[in-house]
């Protein structure tokens, strides 16, 4: 598959991460056949989260992948979130959260681990003890966030001596938020409201990876735009554009998102192995400027 680096690293990965976070969905023998399956289509970078599933999701992981070489592997999960409880960086609970990640995947290091979500009372001089105590021990190689703007970045980097080198966003044809922005400069509309400190833009500036989460959700998880009645424009155009290519409409949605020169890395959610193979095919597909703006209009944005 395609490669990208990764932030400022020299770690050349997919243009295509695979998400983890529905892999308890799948009993021990479906996961096997999914790890291989990714692994064959050189889909080798995972995303965890020690919330998905319980860390259900790390441990089958951990088994489904248990005959391959773990340097064949690029692993990333998330911390930071207990569920219905807070957000927490504190350096205690981030490295026994690190711990119990490696436990369950086991795995001597994580290739990246994210910080999931941004915590309210942050004290960035733990978040930069625990990254040093990580980083110091092998534990973990590389750092980056989920979900922050441009100054909770800053605001961590200033005490975090390790680049943060990735920032998980959501980001669809549907939800561009970060995308449209960029546009609708200096207008009036909707649009042109800026929601996230142009953090595209930042990312870009400071070579840290955005990686896209949800690439074919619509709203905060409402379901899914392919084949969805609420986006018949949308979904004309895709099947249109699929055609002329010969792939899945899977492939031109992911292809939309890879088309950006910002090098986005989209985070695969399926647990169809067809669907992840539909997916991957999008590294192959490279959109004109027409084809991505007229699926960008397509989905009900507008241009000023």
């Amino acid at each position: 598959m395609k490669t990208i680096a990764l932030g400022k690293t020299s770690l050349q990965v997919p243009a295509i991460a695979v998400g983890c976070m529905r892999l308890n969905s799948l009993d021990k023998k479906g996961a096997e056949r999914f790890v291989k399956t990714a692994l064959d289509l050189g889909a080798i970078f995972f995303d965890h989260a020690d919330v998905y599933g319980g860390g259900l999701c790390e441990s089958l992981f951990a088994d489904a992948s248990a005959s391959y070489p773990r340097g064949k592997m690029i692993i990333q999960s998330k911390c930071g979130i207990r569920p219905g409880v807070a957000f927490d960086f504190s350096k205690e609970h981030i490295l026994s959260s690190v711990d119990g990640i490696l436990k369950r995947l086991k795995t001597e290091y994580l290739d990246v681990l994210l910080l999931h979500r941004p915590d309210a009372l942050v004290e960035p001089e733990e978040v930069a003890a625990a990254f040093d105590a990580l980083h110091a021990s092998g534990k973990v190689r590389n750092f980056g966030v989920s979900n922050q703007n441009p100054y909770q970045i800053q605001l961590l980097q200033k005490f975090v001596n390790q680049p943060i080198i990735v920032n998980q966003l959501q980001l669809s044809i549907t939800n561009a938020n970060m995308i449209s922005t960029g546009i609708h400069v200096n207008m009036l509309d909707n649009a042109a409201i800026n929601r996230d400190g142009s953090v595209l833009d930042f990312c870009r500036l400071n070579d840290i990876t955005i990686q896209a989460w949800s690439p074919f959700q619509f709203g905060f998880f409402e379901g899914v735009f392919l084949g969805n009645e609420k986006f018949p424009a949308l979904n004309a155009k895709i099947r249109e554009t699929a055609e002329k290519y010969g792939v899945s409409d899977i492939t031109i949605a992911l292809a939309w998102i890879l088309r950006h020169p910002a090098h986005i890395q989209p985070v695969t959610g399926t647990m169809n192995e067809k669907r992840l193979a539909d997916c991957v095919k999008a590294a192959e597909v490279a959109l004109t400027r027409d084809e991505w703006y007229a699926l960008y209009l397509s989905a009900g944005n507008i241009l000023p």
